[in-house]
């Protein structure tokens, strides 16, 4: 049996798409911020959103394992992103607080998150963006079984 060659193919082409866009991503967001990661962007998006966050709800919102989680919040608290304090009943847990570093992050990344999502959209019609949009949901329903 031949395999279809898998540059060929949707999948192929999801992957690639994500890449380009991530590339692009970073390259526009270290124009404003040098020493962030789009990761780390959506990171402090999400804790900013949702404080009380368990890391683990975390590194899956953000497609991490736990470890990684851990390793790119320490660097965020070193680069002073982020607050981390002990919880104060359970002292194997933390709290996380994005700090006015990370606040003011934020205010600088988001007209450079607009403007990624309208260059990599541009050209597609609100129909084909939940087309879209809907097939992908379709795959990842189709993943999980």
């Amino acid at each position: 049996m031949k395999l279809e060659n898998p540059t060929g193919t949707a999948l192929y082409s999801i992957e690639k798409a994500i890449k380009e866009y991530r590339k692009l991503a970073q390259k526009n967001i270290s124009k404003v911020v040098k020493d962030i990661t789009v990761d780390q962007c959506l990171i402090l998006i999400i804790l900013h959103d949702n404080k009380d966050i368990a890391q683990n709800e975390l590194a899956s919102l953000v497609f991490k394992d736990n470890a990684s989680i851990t390793r790119m919040i320490e660097l965020m608290v070193k680069k002073e992103y982020l607050n981390r304090t002990i919880h104060h009943e359970d002292r194997r847990k933390f709290n996380l607080e994005v700090t006015d570093k990370g606040l003011k992050t934020l205010e600088l990344i988001q007209p450079v998150i607009k403007k990624n999502r309208q260059t990599a959209l541009d050209g597609l019609s609100l129909e084909e963006i939940a087309l879209l949009d809907k097939t992908l949901n379709k795959i990842i329903i189709n993943c999980k079984k």
